[in-house]
């Protein structure tokens, strides 16, 4: 994880400018003006990667700049992360300096925490991990009201639970989300809810079938759900996947069918192109889609199911790169055109963005 430049008093100027390259991206397509989500300007990501870098016999936090991995900047605290994070960094940092069982060969620190103050702490290390390192991480995440993952080369050791919980408040109601140590989740959980919420008023009430596409642990999918009759998401991530099932029993959602496909074999599936076994059982004729949801990574959609989604009255997009997004847009221009969108600032101080369309048939 390379060190963003954080300077609170450039935050509406950056912001400014990334509405103006969304704009000038989407005014092919006639895009309306987006709204435009802010971040909070500190304190906002809630998950963080850091390096150690011994300096004497003091080792420090460390991140790089983009491209240079031997001039660490060293750090005691992190103002972008949570407050939890930057409560908990003096704290581990005192505790491996004070028990060898903790700080030897210690090369690496991951922090996952949520908006509802959950918190997990990977430790990565060099050397096998016995009963000694055991014993002294479950006294210090009882000391630090966290879980701990140990990992070293072949080991992983769970202290307490391998996920955190996140609370998250979708038009009146709370959805709980297991997210799972080393699985992707939405890092700026402030900017995640506003992401939520507008998807929700921009599904609108239905009362027919959503698709979904790269469906991750669910983070869309439950409040979705409530809004249409059924839902079938797709996900290849396997731990996404379990963490996925999970947060549907936890929320009790159950109105969709989950399969473990990427989004080009799901495509392969409703084209008749090759049976999959891991939809034996599902009648994909039996759902009548009137909306896809898609949220997939940097690259955006391959060709063939950008096309896929043109079968559908609506296609909701939640994008992590503009570029691609418009690059998808243009293929789908000819029977659809953007009704809504939006600027999701997930990643100030960065040029990255998220942002949110949708598209209507023409």
């Amino acid at each position: 994880m390379s060190a963003p430049q954080f300077d609170p008093s450039q935050y509406d100027a950056q912001l400014a400018e990334k509405k103006q390259r969304l704009h000038d991206l989407l005014a092919p397509f006639d895009a309306p003006a987006p709204q435009v989500f802010e971040s909070p300007r500190e304190f906002y990501r809630l998950r963080a990667e850091f390096r150690l870098w011994r300096e004497g016999e003091d080792r420090f936090y460390a991140m790089f700049a983009a491209g240079d991995k031997h001039t660490p900047i060293l750090l005691e605290d992190f103002p972008i992360a949570s407050q939890r994070i930057n409560e908990l960094m003096p704290r581990l940092k005192a505790a491996w300096q004070g028990s060898k069982a903790l700080g030897f060969k210690l090369f690496q620190v991951e922090f996952l925490t949520t908006l509802a103050g959950d918190g997990l702490i990977t430790l990565c290390y060099h050397r096998p991990l016995n009963d000694e390192w055991q014993a002294a991480a479950a006294q210090l995440a009882s000391e630090l009201g966290v879980s701990i993952v140990g990992r070293s080369r072949g080991q992983r050791l769970v202290v307490g639970r391998d996920y955190v919980v996140e609370k998250l408040d979708v038009a009146g109601r709370t959805f709980s989300y297991r997210q799972p140590e080393g699985a992707f989740t939405q890092p700026n959980g402030t900017v995640n809810q506003h992401m939520l919420n507008w998807a929700y008023e921009a599904l609108g009430q239905r009362s027919d079938d959503l698709l979904e596409l790269y469906c991750g642990n669910g983070n869309f999918t439950l409040p979705l759900a409530t809004r249409v009759r059924n839902v079938l998401a797709t996900e290849i991530s396997k731990t996404s996947v379990n963490a996925a099932l999970a947060n549907l029993e936890d929320n009790q959602v159950a109105n969709v069918t989950l399969v473990r496909l990427s989004a080009e074999e799901l495509t392969e599936a409703l084209n008749d192109v090759r049976p999959f076994r891991r939809l034996q059982g599902i009648d994909l004729k039996a759902y009548e889609f009137g909306s896809v949801f898609v949220d997939p990574p940097r690259a955006g959609m391959d060709p063939d199911t950008c096309e896929l989604t043109r079968r559908f009255d609506n296609i909701l997009y939640i994008s992590c790169n503009p570029e691609t997004l418009a690059a998808n847009i243009a293929q789908l221009n000819d029977t659809h055109r953007i009704k809504r969108c939006a600027l999701f600032d997930q990643f100030p101080y960065t040029h990255h963005m998220e942002s949110g369309v949708l598209l209507t048939r023409r």
